[in-house]
């Protein structure tokens, strides 16, 4: 449904599509057979301004995509409430500094030939209302199979990125059906779905039984009509309602959680299913800062194309490493003045946090007990960096920004912080390289991944994180980071996090230069070399593509 290409496509909202950029970008650099698919989003998602108390006000956040993209002349037509939506493709060429391309299929409803509702359909990333977003959903699934057939592609596997692309696996189903006796009662074997799974493969980014897209029945008959008969689809999709991923579980030949943790919750969740895993990671070369990119550049040139050369990391020399790291911090603490007024200090360590604004990511973790950390900050110095933007429809979200602000100014005269506005790649950028400590607080165990403390991990900037998703893998305690440990289980972390950034962590920073050197790089050489999407696609591409 969404991809981070480039800052100004705003074809994303957070962490699903700036992996989908990542993920195309290795592709390229790879130079694996495949497209990308997508909705043109012409009106972005969310651009956020922050008035004086912290209140988010979401503006549209508008694109013109015949800056980037060119329109292709082709058009085909999706069923939408017994009429006819067009839809046409764009296609933005993804090129990678090596010289790789890669195409991206923009799809687009904006068409003279569909009435005003319907041009309307591509408009808006995540758009209100569930007509809207299974109109999306039908467009990105099906309109997506016809229109790459269309346009002449032959594609062997259709990977489904979350399910928002399951109605795909209903075109294929269609294409097996045998002929049917006139009158005949349904019968399930009409259809061939062992086709249909050997050529879809199905990652699943969601470990909460909320985050999945489902339908009414009625719904579905009303937009689709009789695209598939109801009953074939309800053994599917589930009985009461049209659930997108069992959909996608159940027409797929290859199912993977994005880290292992996420693997073993998604198996509780669906049991019977074969669920592997294959972690997420970040494409090195767009989230390395430059200052960090030539080091590396002089002692292993490959490493942008061959990552596993960052465990090399740990033999440059401390001052080196260090020099590299002021230098992103310089630029971070200017763009906080730039765009805060806030005058942040080279010498004091910098926290950063930067999530979508939910409540289950629990930005407020930190501010628990503003007595306990203020004693903290008198003791050991530090300073606060925050970014985030919630969804326009998230109260809690919304609300969790402004008393982020409130704490921000509480907080001031003793710890000095900002939060960043208008939270994009650009930002998350300079934020994951310029930050000492990079803060994750998810409620376990909805943390399916999370990519932003590699970004974070590649620059040398160290993660002190709860247990979940994919820090379960790349935490060793005291050498890459630091693991927020509660106990009870979530109901302590908040204890659990003052313990450790009072009595561990801060105190390193001020007290053992050396030995925070040596964590920078410990973090670099054993999280960089692993978790990128080099290494990831390279499993995708042997385990689920060639199987």
């Amino acid at each position: 449904m969404e991809i981070a290409l480039r800052n100004e496509i705003h074809t994303y909202s957070g962490g699903l599509g700036v992996l989908a950029g990542d993920t195309a970008r290795s592709a390229a650099d790879l130079n694996l057979p495949m497209v990308f698919v997508t909705l043109i989003s012409r009106e972005g998602y969310v651009r956020q301004e922050l008035d004086p108390d912290g209140a988010q006000i979401s503006r549209p956040n508008p694109w013109v995509p015949a800056d980037w993209a060119t329109p292709l002349p082709a058009m085909i037509a999706v069923p939408i409430e017994d009429r006819n939506v067009w839809v046409r493709p764009w296609l933005y060429l993804l090129t990678q500094p090596a010289g790789n391309t890669l195409p991206v299929l923009l799809l687009d409803t904006d068409l003279d030939q569909n009435s005003e509702e319907d041009r309307q359909i591509t408009h808006r990333l995540y758009g209100d209302g569930v007509d809207y977003r299974l109109k999306q959903e039908i467009v990105l699934g099906i309109g997506g199979q016809l229109l790459l057939r269309a346009l002449g592609f032959s594609i062997a596997t259709y990977h489904l990125n979350e399910g928002h692309a399951a109605l795909l696996t209903l075109q294929l189903l269609r294409e097996t059906r045998r002929v049917q006796e006139p009158g005949a009662p349904p019968d399930r074997r009409l259809y061939d779905r062992s086709k249909v799974r050997e050529r879809c493969v199905f990652t699943t980014h969601t470990p909460v039984e909320a985050g999945f897209d489902r339908f009414d029945y009625d719904l579905v008959e009303r937009l689709l009509g009789d695209f598939i008969e109801i009953e074939h689809l309800k053994g599917l999709g589930g009985e009461e309602r049209l659930n997108m991923t069992q959909l996608a579980l159940n027409l797929s030949g290859y199912i993977n959680g994005v880290a292992l943790r996420h693997a073993e919750t998604t198996r509780r969740m669906f049991p019977g299913y074969q669920i592997r895993s294959i972690t997420n990671g970040v494409h090195v070369h767009t989230w390395m800062h430059a200052s960090f990119a030539r080091l590396y550049e002089a002692r292993f040139p490959h490493w942008a194309h061959e990552p596993e050369m960052l465990i090399m990391a740990d033999q440059i020399p401390d001052e080196e490493i260090w020099q590299a790291h002021q230098q992103a911090k310089a630029e971070l603490v200017a763009l906080v003045r730039e765009a805060t007024g806030t005058e942040l200090r080279l010498d004091l360590p910098i926290i950063g946090f930067a999530r979508r604004m939910t409540s289950y990511k629990r930005p407020h973790l930190l501010f628990s007990d503003v007595d306990r950390l203020l004693s903290i900050g008198r003791e050991r110095p530090f300073q606060l960096v925050l970014a985030g933007i919630a969804h326009p429809a998230d109260e809690e979200g919304r609300r969790l920004i402004a008393d982020i602000h409130e704490h921000v100014r509480e907080l001031a005269e003793v710890i000095p912080g900002a939060y960043l506005p208008e939270y994009d790649m650009s930002v998350a950028a300079r934020l994951v390289a310029g930050s000492d400590i990079w803060l994750n607080t998810p409620l376990p165990p909805f943390e399916a991944s999370g990519t932003s403390g590699m970004k974070a991990a590649l620059n040398g900037v160290l993660n002190c994180s709860v247990l979940d998703g994919w820090w379960v893998e790349a935490c060793i305690d005291g050498v890459t980071g630091w693991s927020i440990a509660g106990d009870p289980p979530g109901e302590g972390d908040a204890e659990a996090l003052y313990r450790k950034l009072g009595d561990v962590v801060l105190p390193l920073y001020h007290q053992d230069r050396a030995r925070w050197i040596w964590m920078m790089k410990q973090s670099i050489s054993k999280i960089g070399s692993v978790f990128n999407t080099q290494r990831m696609m390279r499993r995708y591409a042997t385990e689920a593509y060639m199987r």
